[in-house]
């Protein structure tokens, strides 16, 4: 039989030293890695400088209305294999354009980003044949004829992996 008693727990400094410097770490840490995450990623910026686009923001926001004006409408399809747009008028009156450009957005990041120019295929229609990534993208679409601006809009979209 043993004649050594169990000494009782003490709390001493060291013990609250250890607890405090795990409680402060862990939030220093985490702090640390949020930061890092937040600025390695997405800047969230939308324009570059924001004084020369609120400048801009009257004369974007008449063309715009000029162009809703004409009623041209403009319908697109996105799948693994490629990319349909097609230009019309009311009355589905084909609408031709000298130039097609498509810009592709991830809704988070600019990584995977990237323009193309679609080819005309007659008709009002314009194709693109690429391998899209599938997931969410935002493509923004201007049609140019005659040095003019004839339509531009941003769709939302989901591409499917298949």
């Amino acid at each position: 039989m043993s004649t050594y008693a169990k000494k009782p727990f003490t709390f001493t400094g060291w013990h609250m030293l250890a607890i405090m410097l795990a409680f402060f770490g862990t939030i220093i840490t985490v702090n640390f890695t949020m930061a890092y995450l937040a600025t390695s990623t997405w800047s969230g910026l939308v324009v570059k400088n924001t004084y020369v686009a609120s400048q801009q923001f009257n004369g974007k926001t008449a063309a715009i209305r000029e162009m809703l004006a004409t009623g041209i409408a403009g319908d697109l399809s996105v799948d693994a294999k490629g990319m349909r747009y097609r230009l019309t008028l009311p009355e589905n009156t084909p609408v031709v354009a000298d130039s097609v450009a498509a810009h592709f957005k991830r809704p988070v990041g600019t990584a995977q980003d990237f323009e193309l120019q679609l080819t005309p295929a007659g008709d009002g229609l314009y194709l693109a044949e690429l391998d899209v990534l599938a997931g969410s993208w935002i493509v923004e679409i201007q049609a140019i004829k005659d040095g003019k601006m004839i339509m531009h809009e941003a769709k939302r979209i989901t591409v499917s992996g298949e």
